[in-house]
């Protein structure tokens, strides 16, 4: 199924984009692998004859959503901590943006390739996308944090960290034609 011709918005009100982290390191026993969510994000899904995506996303709106293992259950001041540390001391204030450029369409998945900014750091990245026949969107894609410079945050000196891959996920409604 193809995206309608056109230009259509995306964002929380017709999607979501999460980001999955993992852990590791000697104490990684005692850490959450996160579902973080992006409160604040919107783009641009051009169909037709020069398909074309554009998302941007406000870093501060990021939210855990779960969190999983760990010794603990995951607490609201854990939650708290972990957004100023997101905000702090991992991704700052620059926006996170992507700019395709090509999209490959075969009919019933997209290959959008293109450039992705985080944290100030830039990289190229390809997203393969379904689309479903009720103009649902959806794919992910592992990014690794010091493709972008971002260094893995870490805790009790060292022992336990956030996995340099994370998987991003993005699921939104377009129409299909």
């Amino acid at each position: 199924m193809s995206i309608q011709a056109g230009t259509h918005t995306i964002g929380p009100g017709n999607g979501s984009l999460k980001v999955k982290t993992g852990r590791e390191g000697a104490a990684a026993k005692m850490g959450h692998d996160l579902v973080i969510g992006v409160g604040s994000w919107e783009g641009t899904v051009e169909g037709g004859d020069s398909p074309s995506v554009k998302l941007t996303a406000d870093a501060s709106s990021l939210e855990v959503l779960e969190g999983s293992g760990g010794a603990k259950p995951l607490s609201d001041k854990d939650r708290g901590d972990i957004k100023k540390s997101i905000a702090g001391k991992v991704l700052g204030s620059s926006p996170i943006s992507f700019e395709s450029t090509s999209v490959e369409d075969n009919g019933s998945q997209l290959l959008v390739k293109g450039t992705l900014s985080i944290a100030g750091g830039s990289s190229q990245v390809s997203i393969p996308l379904s689309v479903g026949a009720d103009g649902t969107v959806s794919g992910s894609a592992t990014l690794s944090q010091s493709d972008f410079q971002i260094k893995q945050f870490s805790a009790m000196m060292g022992a336990l960290k956030v996995k340099d891959d994370v998987a991003v996920e993005i699921e939104a409604k377009v129409p299909t034609g």
